[in-house]
């Protein structure tokens, strides 16, 4: 009598010899920002935007060339979000992760900035592509936020926040 296989075995065998070599590495230099304001209450919200694949994340995008990292988050937070007028406040850090798109490894480093929302920060309009956009508790951004590099970024913010008095 023949061993029937593991389910699942067969397919990831399939895949591994079906998959194109990886042919290319792409490098993706990005950059975005944790967006704040204080709330009616006089709490923290920040701005998160939920892509679409519907996972929560804050405004971010690549660079352009000749684009500083610092003016690209300012253009791709108006271009996510409507959002007029922000204050640029400080780097807080940059983070790494890769993918695979077809036979290309993909490596993004996104630039992160502490960036305060100001002026009518209430009428934003949120691009096509995106399921959702939200100004939340800082708690609850945390709650929500899908990357946990993100998140911790999240929390030096916070800390900058309270720090500065802002």
């Amino acid at each position: 009598m023949m061993k029937r296989p593991r389910p699942g075995v067969s397919i990831r065998r399939f895949v591994r010899r079906h998959r194109p070599v990886i042919s290319e590495v792409v490098r993706e230099p990005t950059a975005g920002g944790i967006v704040y304001r204080r709330g009616k209450d006089g709490g923290v919200e920040v701005l998160l935007i939920s892509d679409s694949k519907g996972r929560w994340t804050i405004p971010k995008g690549h660079i352009e060339d000749g684009e500083t990292p610092r003016r690209a988050a300012e253009r791709e937070i108006r271009e996510e979000t409507g959002l007029a007028e922000m204050k640029v406040l400080d780097w807080l850090g940059k983070i790494n992760f890769r993918y695979r798109r077809d036979s290309s490894l993909v490596l993004m480093t996104t630039e992160i900035f502490l960036i305060e929302a100001r002026g009518n920060s209430d009428g934003l309009k949120p691009e096509k592509w995106m399921s959702s956009l939200a100004w939340l508790p800082a708690s609850e951004a945390l709650d929500k936020i899908e990357y946990e590099d993100i998140g911790k970024l999240i929390l030096l913010a916070m800390k900058k926040i309270r720090k500065g008095g802002r």
